[in-house]
Parts: C-alpha cells; structure tokens; sequence
C-alpha cells in the first residue's frame, strides 16, 4: 500500500497498467461523471465567488466608517499579511490535492486515508510552530511601528489585532485539509457551497460587532473566526457523516505518505513563490522608477481586467482533479482532449471579454473611479492580450498539475521570471506603466508557452 502511495512528482509510469479503451461504455461513464463534477464545482465556486465579493462590497464601507481611515488602512495591511502567510503550508495543501486525486483514480481509499492523515498531521505541527512564533516575538517586535500608525487608539489595538489574526490563520492551516480532499475527490462543489455559508456568517459577524462596538481585535475575530467555525462544521461533517473511512487518524499517518505529498508539495511551493515574484512584482517596479503614485494608474485598470481571469478560474479549476483522476485510470484520450479543449474554450473567452473590456476601459474607469484614472491605449491592449495569454496557461497549468507534472512548470517559471523582471525594469523606463503587462507578455510567451510547445510531444508521453 505505502508503495502505490510513494508516486514522485513526474513518475505517471507507476500508474495502473490498464488502459480504459476510449470507445468502452466505461470509459463514456467516466467521462460524463466527470464532466457532470466539473460543471457542479464551476456553477458552485462561481456562486462562492459572488458571494464573496458581494459580502466584501457590503463590509468594506460599514468598516471603513466604523474604523476610519487609520484603523481600516491597518486592517486591509494586516490582510495582506495573511496573504504572504497562505505560502506557510509549504505546498502541501496542493501536493495534497495531486496525490488523492491520483489515489482516488486508483480507487485506493485506504491510500487517500493516509494522505489525509498525514497532511492533517503535519499541518498541526506547522500551525503551532506559527502560534510559537507568535508568542515568542508578541512582545518583542514595535508593531505599531510596523504598521506606522499615529493615534493612540491604533496604537493600543495593533498587537492584539495582529496575535487575533495570526491565531486565527494558524487554526485554518490544518483545517485546510478538509477543502483540498474535497477538490481531490472532485467534489469541489461542497467546498464552495460551505465557502458561501462562511461569507455569509462572517458578514453577519461583523454586523453584529460594529453594531455592539467592539475594538478592532474583536472585530478581526468576527471576520475571520466565523468562516473557522464554517470549517469545523465542513470537516466534522465531511469526515463524520459523508466519508468516515477517510477520516485523518494518527495510526494512519506514514512515512511514504508524507513523501508523496511533500515530493510535489515543496514543488507547488517553489511554482508559487516564483509566479509571485513574475505577476505581483508589478507595481513594486512601477514605484521605484516612476514614483508611488503611478502605480494607481496600473494597478486599477488591472483589477478590472483581472475580472477575467478570476471568472475563467471558476470553470478551469475543477479541471485539476479531473485529469488526475482520469490519468491514474488509464482514460488519458480524455485528459488529451480536455486539455486541448479547454485551452481553446479557456482562450476564446478571454479574448471576447478582452474585446469589450478594451473600448470600454475608460467609460468603466470613469464611471467607478471617476477622474482619477486615465489609462493608456497601450496599457490596455497590453492587460487584453495577457489575460488571453493568462487563460489558454491556466488550462494548460491544470492538465499540468493533475499529471503532476511539476518540475517542468518550475523550470519554465524560474527562466520566466528571471526575464520578466529584468524587461519590466528596462520597458517601464522606456516605455512607462504600460512596459510591465507588455514585459510579462513577452516572457510567458518565449519562456513558457514557447517551451510547452516545443516540448509538447515529451509531455504528452507522460500520459500516453
């Protein structure tokens, strides 16, 4: 058993030997129900979705009323804070998710166990070094220092508001786990559903604490502690009711599981940490050459096109579980064909979207910023053509991620990141803000669709 779970991140070769024949009812079965999971996890994240941004519309001006300027500034710092600890998992979560799927297509239940067992528990250990962290420089660190916060009141919440936050985070480290086997079993429907209840009661918490008018610690805790409990319930739930025989057990927790899920997941950390360094170095490299405050002439018309891709995400993610699933059975003409598929679905979207979006940027910028944004034809054409780019690699990073084919992803990305940032710094100075989108076009471009191309034929033996 501990063997069929030690599968590295490129070794597909140890899957079952039988191959499903395209053309069986068998394989028709699979592919629908794969396709039935698919459109049920895209119509419930994107329902997620708007739940959540409409929640955040909600919220953002009852706090900011609430708070006022200095104390919300620290709060929307302190979740950007949160944003940098979402690495403190070290991948594992999407090392998880690869390793059950391609258990799950080898219907190894006991082999999903000791997935879940072992990242649950490994977990646990990260979630309180992060907690020993805390307590031991809590007083060591001048926070309010570190957020620059002047009056007297901000000053007073600031340790607390982060210790509130940070324990927060470290709960929802292990608790994790219950998603990302969700998202592994293609059951990513659930997930979604249960995140639409946590934006919902942590909305309704921090109603009911701004009208009780409680500090700023307490209100952290309303916002983020609410969706734990959410978690709590998916877990006891999921693992309780719905599929026990997988529930995490300390006697389940092994040595070859832990590899399996630590060999891709040091990989999925690697991948991110450079694919932050590429797409969020932007706006640090607009301020140093140009100045603080032309970066608000880049990053908002970016938000708005960003729109495109958090949308096209919702339908493209749930592909992730589903080539995996389908590789380990043996039905890799399905995962071909989804994959080229999906690239040209994935595309032709965006490039619609980005057809509108284009002539109509200034109207929608004036119309949700007013005059404080004016952005150049350039830089607009430049943000359209890279979410075309951004959509047709998000298709392709799914099949990728699913085969675990990981390290190549790594290699591609290091090369590209190296290149994007040294044209972002040379096209910004000769070009402006536009520069940076068109630097980062050029180089996912040569340094990784290039590549995927070239190489094509050697990845696709992986599945063949």
């Amino acid at each position: 058993m501990d063997k069929q779970i030690e599968v590295g991140a490129q070794r597909l070769d140890e899957s079952p030997d039988g191959i499903i024949e395209e053309g069986s009812t068998e394989a028709r079965n699979r592919a629908a129900g794969r396709r039935r999971r698919i459109a049920r996890s895209a119509v419930a994240s994107a329902l997620a979705k708007v739940t959540s941004v409409g929640t955040a519309l909600i919220s953002v001006p009852l706090t900011l009323n609430y708070l006022g300027p200095e104390r919300f500034g620290m709060w929307m710092t302190m979740s950007s804070l949160v944003a940098f600890l979402s690495f403190a998992d070290f991948g594992l979560g999407n090392g998880l998710l690869s390793a059950v799927a391609a258990a799950n297509g080898r219907d190894d239940r006991a082999a999903i166990k000791k997935l879940v067992s072992s990242a649950y528990f490994v977990l646990s250990l990260i979630a309180v070094a992060i907690l020993c962290m805390l307590a031991v420089t809590y007083s060591l660190v001048p926070w309010y220092r570190l957020f620059n916060v002047q009056s007297d009141l901000a000053r007073s919440e600031v340790a607390p508001s982060v210790a509130t936050l940070i324990c927060c985070f470290a709960a929802a480290v292990p608790l994790g786990v219950v998603q990302r086997t969700q998202l592994g079993l293609q059951q990513g429907y659930m997930a979604s559903l249960w995140q639409c209840g946590s934006s919902i009661l942590g909305l309704g918490c921090v109603l009911f604490a701004i009208r009780q008018e409680a500090p700023l610690p307490i209100l952290i805790l309303a916002y983020v502690g609410g969706p734990l409990v959410v978690s709590v319930a998916n877990g006891l739930f999921f693992f309780g009711v719905l599929e026990g025989d997988i529930a995490p057990s300390y006697r389940s927790v092994t040595r070859a599981a832990l590899r399996a899920i630590g060999s891709t997941g040091l990989l999925f950390l690697t991948l991110q940490l450079v694919a932050a360094a590429t797409y969020m170095s932007d706006s640090i490299i607009i301020a140093q050459i140009l100045g603080a405050s032309a970066v608000t002439g880049y990053a908002v018309p970016e938000k708005l096109f960003s729109l495109i891709g958090s949308v096209l995400a919702m339908g493209v993610g749930p592909l992730w579980a589903a080539h995996g699933e389908a590789i380990a059975r043996g039905d890799r003409e399905w995962a071909l064909r989804t994959l080229k598929l999906s690239m040209s679905i994935a595309a032709a979207a965006a490039a619609i979207a980005a057809l509108i979006l284009v002539p109509t940027a200034p109207w929608l910028l004036k119309l949700w910023v007013g005059h404080a944004v004016s952005a150049p034809l350039f830089l607009l054409l430049g943000l359209g053509l890279w979410k075309v780019l951004e959509a047709a690699g998000l298709a392709l990073a799914m099949f990728l991620n699913g085969a675990r084919i990981v390290g190549f992803q790594v290699a591609v990305a290091v090369a590209t990141a190296l290149m994007a940032v040294t044209l972002k710094i040379v096209f910004v100075h000769e070009i402006g803000i536009a520069g940076s989108v068109w630097a980062t076009i050029v180089s996912y471009a040569a340094l990784t669709l290039l590549p995927c191309y070239v190489f094509r034929k050697r990845i696709l033996m992986v599945v063949k």
